[in-house]
């Protein structure tokens, strides 16, 4: 973990309508940065707490993040402009693990948790994208996944662009006649216990990034615990440190 003050903005953009996508300059956390990882950031002087964004991409000094307006604190970041200075701190979490026995990975997000699986996809060899959005003013970054996967299947829940449905039910049509050996995943929980459900049906291995509110994003304040199992014993896990992502076996994600 390390700390970084004052992380230039050089790019920025709303790709959908209060959706922004920043990139600061940061030559420590570009080279540390690993998929899944994210960046606690100070929104402004009207937020005490930072905020917890994903990593969208990392590399050659840049640092990419994508988020979406929903509260005070990253509305006041949204209008910071080209030039401006973001304190930053990061890269925080433990990210996803990419193992060289992996043959046919598949990625599937939904919503804002497309972006982290960017620099997965990127890292990955040709892996088969899901990208699930509510509807068809929400989807982002088709065309990026497009540049790096042979097959990206994009869907939105009132079938007003491409598969008609959860995205999680177009990935449970593909996996029954293609073979499949690590599911990574990030996006609304709803999605999530769908596809944990989905791949441990079949014995498939899969990692999920969590999504939880954070006060101090090294794991002192307690308040991202997320339930865990082990060997049949309930146990807590820290989102910020021991996450977010988790293998789907170590979590419990009730209702």
């Amino acid at each position: 973990m390390k700390k970084i003050e004052n992380c230039k903005l050089i790019r920025k953009s709303e790709i959908a309508e209060g959706i922004f996508d920043f990139t600061i300059l940061s030559e420590d956390i570009s080279k540390e940065a690993q998929c899944g990882q994210f960046l606690h950031i100070n929104c402004g002087e009207s937020t005490f707490l930072r905020r917890p964004i994903s990593i969208c991409d990392a590399n050659n000094g840049e640092v990419r993040f994508i988020f979406e307006v929903k509260g005070e604190g990253t509305s006041s970041l949204a209008k910071k402009e080209i030039g401006d200075y973001i304190d930053v701190m990061g890269p925080l979490g433990h990210g996803f693990e990419i193992k060289d026995n992996i043959k046919n990975p598949v990625i599937i997000g939904g919503g804002i948790g497309v972006f982290p699986l960017y620099k997965l996809a990127k890292c990955l060899d040709n892996p088969v994208v899901f990208l699930g959005f509510r509807n068809k003013s929400r989807v982002v970054m088709e065309k990026e996944f497009d540049t790096i996967s042979d097959m990206v299947i994009v869907g939105t829940d009132d079938g007003s662009y491409g598969y008609n449905g959860y995205i999680a039910s177009a990935m449970e049509q593909y996996l029954a006649s293609h073979e499949c050996d690590m599911i990574y995943s990030c996006g609304p929980m709803p999605m999530l216990r769908a596809v944990k459900r989905l791949a441990e049906d079949r014995g498939i291995k899969c990692q999920l990034s969590l999504e939880q509110r954070m006060g101090c994003g090294i794991g002192a304040c307690l308040v991202c615990s997320c339930e865990t199992h082990k060997d049949g014993t309930e146990q807590y896990a820290k989102v910020c440190t021991n996450g977010p992502v988790f293998y789907s076996e170590e979590v419990t994600l009730n209702d």
